[in-house]
């Protein structure tokens, strides 16, 4: 039987008790129906993970024992910041959903030159805190016991200049880069919006010091292209096909 996995924010320390509230405490308690003495696994978002027992229920918490931690194998070996150009919709949350899932280390929500919109300043805290527990939810059905950190989006031309990754990349079906072969410990991946990089934008990302690659003979979705590029990297220096 499949064992649920909560993220917490509290600290968590085995032999001590932790009450869940909110989303996590409605979603153990009620959709999940658990019961007194089910397991759980719980996580902070530190690298480990506790086992844990429900061992009170009501209508707007639940109370759990923490028991053992461990440090499970599922982070990616190579830590990989994604520059992803902000797209309207839910493919943004697609996106950096499935990035979450192929081990992405941060995410950093672009404005460039083809995005025609702005998230207003008083939206800002509660979508960026939207992106995050998308992050958290694919975190807790992968396996992920590190949640990726997702930043406030910023311009483009600010970012690609802020990298110190050991290997910077940005894609376009026009670029002849090709991947270099020393297998790097960090990486920049920039992702453009719909309709892709414009020449301003891939100027910038040439100028910082990053490398045009393409991904192949057919222009893929913003949203698509970060996961294929993802699952490219991890099978060529990471742990994708490893056993």
């Amino acid at each position: 039987m499949r064992i649920t996995r909560l993220f917490t924010d509290q600290p968590l320390a085995s032999g001590t008790r932790v009450l869940l509230e909110g989303g996590a405490a409605k979603h153990l308690g009620r959709a999940l129906r658990a019961r007194i003495g089910d397991a759980v696994c719980l996580f902070n978002g530190d690298g480990h993970e506790f086992a844990a027992a429900v061992t009170g229920i009501d209508k707007q918490t639940v109370s759990l024992e923490v028991g053992t931690a461990s440090a499970p194998d599922t982070e990616s070996r190579i830590h990989t910041t994604l520059g992803l150009c902000l797209s309207k919709g839910d493919r943004f949350d697609w996106a950096i959903q499935k990035a979450t899932e192929l081990g992405i280390g941060a995410i950093a929500p672009l404005y460039s030159d083809r995005v025609d919109f702005i998230i207003p300043a008083d939206r800002m805290e509660k979508r960026v805190a939207h992106w995050q527990q998308v992050v958290i939810s694919a975190c807790e059905q992968c396996g992920r016991a590190t949640v990726p950190t997702i930043f406030h989006p910023t311009p483009l031309s600010d970012w690609v200049r802020e990298q110190h990754t050991d290997i910077k990349l940005f894609l376009h079906h026009r670029e002849t880069g090709t991947l270099p072969e020393t297998r790097p410990s960090s990486i920049a991946l920039l992702v453009g919006p719909e309709g892709g990089l414009s020449d301003i934008d891939r100027d910038h990302a040439s100028d910082a010091g990053f490398i045009g690659v393409k991904l192949g003979p057919r222009v893929l979705r913003t949203e698509t292209a970060p996961i294929v590029a993802l699952a490219i990297l991890g099978a060529r220096w990471g742990d994708m096909g490893q056993s």
